[in-house]
């Protein structure tokens, strides 16, 4: 037997480091690991890394009918907030073909507005849906919008009942296309919310031509 082989090294500390790592990393609490808030409409106590948050989904309501998809999409501006808190809707063909879109985000991403609820009516002509302001200005007010298909238009809900506001995010539609909503009593008065109805072929035929 040969008696001259070299004795061996122990490991260095370097080496010994590298194969504790993954006991190290199985020992850390969860939260050491606690993914970026990329939900949720709110503004962060510190800006998200940059490049966070690129599998933020977009939230699709198709019609009735499958004729048109509407795609409520995060604009991300702001990395001192999650990204969906400013929206950009879009109207699509079933086919893929952008038909109409408006964009609700802001400079700054803090004066713009998210989509808090939205729904086709049963007949499939109209999309609605209610808003929230990105930076909490007038928290009491809940904007609605309605596309129509048929027009082709984005409208202002508070155009069709006299400017008044809706207090509400809450709203339904009725067949085929009746939209009930929440309205203030009173210019002013927040105590005593009333119901408002409106008949979305009626109100848009009353509303002027858009600007070209």
């Amino acid at each position: 037997m040969p008696t001259n082989l070299p004795t061996p090294r122990p490991p260095s500390r370097v080496v010994i480091f590298l194969l504790m790592l993954p006991l190290m990393a199985s020992a850390l609490p969860r939260t050491a690991f606690a993914d970026t808030p990329c939900s949720g409409h709110q503004l962060l106590s510190q800006p998200r890394p940059q490049g966070s948050c690129k599998s933020v989904k977009a939230r699709i309501f198709t019609s009735p009918d499958k004729t048109l998809i509407a795609s409520v999409q995060a604009v991300d501006k702001s990395l001192n907030a999650t990204p969906d808190m400013e929206s950009n809707v879009v109207i699509r063909s079933s086919a893929g073909a952008t038909v109409a879109s408006k964009n609700y985000s802001s400079p700054g991403g803090a004066n713009g507005y998210y989509v808090l609820n939205a729904k086709w009516s049963p007949d499939s002509q109209y999309f609605a849906y209610s808003m929230m302001s990105s930076g909490g200005h007038s928290p009491w007010s809940f904007p609605i919008w309605v596309y129509s298909a048929k027009k082709k238009q984005f409208a202002s809900f508070s155009d069709m009942i006299g400017g008044s506001p809706t207090v509400s995010g809450d709203f339904t539609i009725a067949e085929p296309h009746t939209l009930n909503a929440s309205t203030w009593k009173e210019p002013g008065d927040l105590t005593d919310k009333v119901p408002v109805s409106v008949d979305l072929e009626t109100a848009f035929d009353k509303l002027p031509a858009p600007a070209k």
